[in-house]
């Protein structure tokens, strides 16, 4: 009986509540993205610092989280999906988490801050992918609702308009991940070559987290589809 009620704390009426957080603490650690930009842009490395740590310690709480569903969600056949399934999304949720981070490891491991004639477009970029992380949230929300009806009726086709936009958003951070690749190509002659291979990095690792965030609602897609 003590054991039952510690899950039911930790779990609620479903194992589904702890993994919706862990979406939440992961796109909060996204969201701090284009900040650590801003703050580089304008070369106040000690707001950067400190949104640097926050972003370390955002994935940290994802981390533990993570390693709480994984010990946690219940093996019997009373869960609404099958396990592997929710242990996979939640690894895919932690993969968001982990990009974010990596970004602010190589930006502050090197005091990285673009050239000042992409600045405005990095930053755009950062932002478009925060917001792909954002509706990756906005889907994973729903999933306790669309659990309530079966997977079935009107609550389906509203988290499918979801998954279309975050579809949506994510191919547009891809063009614009192009058009600073090509950008950055232009001008790499002129700037230190290390510097010109962990600019292309940093790209490369924030267009990630939105590939992420799709990768989320891919996942969630699945679990509808069964």
């Amino acid at each position: 009986m003590t054991g039952s009620n510690i899950l039911g704390k930790l779990f609620g009426r479903s194992p589904i509540g702890p993994i919706q957080e862990h979406m939440q603490i992961a796109n909060q650690a996204v969201q701090l993205l284009p900040d650590l930009i801003r703050a580089t842009t304008a070369g106040d490395w000690d707001t950067a610092g400190a949104v640097h740590k926050e972003i370390e310690r955002t994935e940290r709480d994802a981390d533990k989280l993570k390693r709480s569903v994984r010990r946690h969600l219940p093996k019997s056949l009373f869960l609404p999906v099958p396990r592997s399934d929710l242990l996979s999304l939640v690894s895919m949720q932690d993969n968001v988490a982990n990009t974010a981070r990596d970004v602010a490891v190589i930006i502050m491991g090197r005091n990285m801050c673009f050239p000042e004639s992409m600045q405005d477009s990095v930053l755009a970029f950062a932002e478009a992918c925060a917001a792909t992380a954002g509706q990756a949230l906005l889907a994973i929300q729903e999933l306790d609702e669309l659990l309530e009806v079966g997977f079935s009726g009107r609550e389906v086709k509203r988290v499918e308009a979801m998954l279309k936009e975050l579809d949506k958003m994510e191919r547009r951070t891809d063009k614009m991940a192009a058009g600073l690749r090509a950008q950055l190509f232009r001008i790499e002659s002129e700037l230190p070559p290390v510097d010109v291979i962990f600019y292309y990095q940093i790209l490369s690792l924030l267009g990630n987290v939105a590939d992420e965030a799709e990768a989320v609602g891919d996942r969630l897609q699945v679990l509808m589809a069964k």
